[in-house]
């Protein structure tokens, strides 16, 4: 039934969206001379934790380059307000209830709330997502950027295909063109506060058995076709205790609670996803699947090993913090293995 309802959600707001899958950014050619963008509008009218970490860099773009600036999030679920609730330059988040059906009248108040409010500028953070354009064409902003492919930016910049680096070089084109590139996109990061790290690390000294030695984390499980096999995880560990004897190898789980190697190395539980954060933030390297947890790992500032069988690894790669993207159709575990120990040997030289 759920199935049926959100197959004509989706419908419904694809026919309203249909005459904006032109629409062009509502921007001048050249802003004025040392515009300041005072209150800002971010769309990303979804509930999925890897989706909504993927906004993290805007944001922080946005405070680097206009640190008065206020910004509103419109998004999906409960999830946004724990995500961003040490942005300083947060300001509102609009949550839409994730089953409009059953919360209609929720769901119509927030669409007011929004359409009652003035902005500078909003900015529709994922091309593709129909909910996010009519949002932003529902929005009272002077300027609203689409975040339509932009052919120069994608002919020109190597990494633009990243969901999270994308937007922030749209908003770079409209800001000043010619230093796109003259900085770093900022990393996905979830601003652990001083108490959570600290947390954090007392909570991983329950397990850890070696302190002399390097903590790796993994994390085994994921949604759907980017979730490897039992076969595979059992010979990818096996070959990670044999090599690194010392180490401590500790499984971070899901929600589920499901380990794709049965539980054999000791095993971390949490459904608080600041606390899972702060718990990696104090390991030294983390292995995973593409999955919300991977980029929550990214965005604890840990060296992040993202494993990719199915998806793109060039738009949902981890970046930063010395992480990157492994594609296991062309590297196999031995592979894998040197990869950990040069970083391990970097985050040794780093501490």
């Amino acid at each position: 039934m759920s199935k049926s309802i959100n197959y004509y959600r989706r419908r419904i707001t694809r026919f309203l969206t249909g005459s904006l899958i032109k629409t062009k950014n509502k921007i001048p050619a050249d802003l004025p001379e040392n515009f300041e963008f005072k209150t800002i509008l971010i769309s990303r009218p979804n509930h999925r934790l890897g989706n909504l970490l993927l906004i993290t860099p805007i944001l922080i773009e946005i405070e680097n380059n206009y640190p008065n600036c206020k910004v509103d999030i419109f998004a999906k679920g409960d999830l946004a307000s724990i995500l961003f609730s040490e942005f300083k330059n947060v300001n509102t988040i609009y949550q839409l209830p994730r089953k409009p059906f059953k919360n209609l009248f929720k769901y119509l108040l927030i669409w007011i709330k929004l359409k009652s409010k003035s902005y500078d500028l909003v900015i529709n953070v994922v091309q593709a997502s129909s909910s996010g354009k009519l949002s932003t064409k529902v929005a009272n902003a002077k300027y609203k950027l689409y975040n339509a492919t932009n052919e120069t930016l994608k002919n020109s910049v190597s990494d633009y295909s990243h969901m999270a680096k994308n937007m922030v070089y749209n908003l770079r084109y409209i800001i000043d063109k010619p230093n796109i590139k003259t900085s770093p996109v900022p990393s996905l990061n979830i601003k652990l506060s001083l108490g959570e790290i600290e947390h954090g690390k007392a909570l991983l000294d329950n397990y850890i058995q070696n302190k002399d030695e390097k903590t790796i984390l993994l994390f085994t499980y994921a949604t759907g076709a980017k979730c490897y096999s039992k076969d595979w995880w059992s010979d990818f560990y096996n070959s990670l205790t044999s090599e690194f004897k010392g180490c401590n190898i500790i499984e971070v789980l899901p929600v589920e609670n499901i380990s794709q190697i049965n539980f054999k190395a000791p095993s971390f539980y949490s459904k608080d996803v600041r606390e899972i954060a702060a718990f990696i933030a104090a390991a030294d390297i983390f292995i995973g699947a593409d999955s919300g947890i991977m980029h929550l790992a990214s965005a604890s500032l840990t060296t992040t090993l993202g494993l990719f069988s199915k998806t793109d690894p060039s738009v949902y790669e981890p970046y930063g913090n010395s992480s990157m993207a492994i594609n296991t159709r062309i590297k196999n575990n031995n592979d894998i293995i040197k990869i950990i120990k040069s970083k391990l040997v970097l985050t040794h030289e780093l501490s």
